[in-house]
């Protein structure tokens, strides 16, 4: 896989965290069992993203209608690896996409300003045929970063971004699979 398409995440030799920001009425019963639950919902695609940065522009730092609230979700890396075994591109072939249990998508990498950089992160949709397993399986644990991800947007907007990146997770280059790279790269 090119430089610009590597996965960068803050991971541990078991396990990988991935981002997702929601509206407090679905986050709030997430955090206290530990796991998604209702109203979280099961029925519908939900999307994991590796990258702080990116899921900072996404949410508009915790600022945008439903995604008030960013959540580390730490996940098995074995569950992450399995996802990404059966995702399909969804540059891809629109029939093998809308079959397909897992879609990656790769989407400009963001600067604490969201700013385009030059390289990639990956997005994965977990499909709703593998959203139990997800919730369920794959999942160790929860965190609420959105006391973090304030104060970091705070020294962002006053123009402190080297101060916030001290807020920010470690990332670094993800060691995938041989095989798990090329069926990524595209």
């Amino acid at each position: 896989m090119a430089p610009q398409y590597q996965i960068r995440a803050d991971y541990d030799a078991h396990t990988i965290v991935v981002y997702q920001a929601y509206a407090p009425a679905i986050a709030d019963p997430a955090l206290r069992a530990g796991r998604f639950v209702a109203p979280f919902s099961f029925h519908r695609m939900t999307w994991i993203k590796p990258s702080f940065l990116w899921l900072m522009h996404r949410s508009n730092w915790a600022r945008k209608p439903g995604q008030e609230r960013v959540l580390a979700v730490r996940i098995t890396r074995s569950g992450w690896e399995e996802a990404l075994s059966r995702a399909t591109l969804t540059t891809a072939d629109p029939e093998a996409v809308a079959r397909a249990a897992v879609h990656v998508q790769w989407d400009p990498e963001r600067s604490a300003r969201g700013a385009a950089l030059n390289h990639y992160s990956i997005q994965v949709g977990i499909g709703r045929h593998l959203i139990r397993t997800f919730a369920d399986e794959w999942i160790v644990g929860l965190t609420d970063l959105t006391p973090q991800v304030r104060k970091a947007a705070a020294l962002v907007h006053a123009g402190q971004a080297a101060r916030a990146h001290r807020l920010f997770p470690a990332e670094r280059v993800y060691p995938l699979p041989g095989v798990l790279e090329g069926r990524l790269s595209g």
